[in-house]
């Protein structure tokens, strides 16, 4: 063979071996599996921890509004699809100054925002403030009223109004 030949026959070598390393090409695949945990879970975020109601004369305000902007709710919940998501609230006691009473159902709202209602407070059985289906974020108002009247002893009246926000 000449050293002509020998070179060409090299090159053609180098040619066939290079195309037989990438016919010989490997692929391996591997799986992972991602898990995440989602449980029910509930906030509750209400704008003021106290509402007042300024002294009146029942003659020219026959429902005293609450002092200040209305009352800002805010709701957050993860539950189940289709599930009901309701917030409600419950006075622990009439409002109280010493031995004077005025009834708590003298304390009324109205409501804005999805879901909200309007209503009338209760020391016996919670009210609805509001209701939804499935999980979400809300937002409302309550513009609280206290009715006036003049039968009411003096004095600086109380109670605790207790929100509670179910989701299951």
């Amino acid at each position: 063979m000449t050293r002509r030949a020998a070179v060409a026959l090299g090159a053609a070598g180098i040619v066939v071996v290079s195309l037989g390393a990438a016919a010989h090409a490997v692929s391996l695949s591997r799986t992972s599996t991602a898990t995440a945990t989602v449980t029910a879970l509930a906030k509750l975020t209400l704008s003021t921890a106290a509402m007042t109601f300024p002294d009146a004369d029942p003659d020219t305000v026959p429902n005293i509004p609450a002092a200040g902007a209305p009352l800002t709710v805010t709701a957050k919940a993860r539950t189940t699809i289709g599930s009901a998501v309701t917030l409600t609230v419950v006075a622990t006691n009439d409002l109280l100054s010493g031995v004077d009473v005025i009834p708590v159902t003298q304390l009324r709202w109205t409501a804005s925002g999805t879901g909200f209602v309007a209503g009338t407070m209760s020391r016996t059985t919670a009210q609805a403030v509001a209701s939804w289906v499935s999980s979400g974020s809300w937002t409302g108002t309550q513009s609280y009223t206290l009715a006036n009247a003049w039968t009411y002893a003096t004095g600086t009246y109380s109670t605790t109004l207790t929100y509670t926000l179910t989701a299951p």
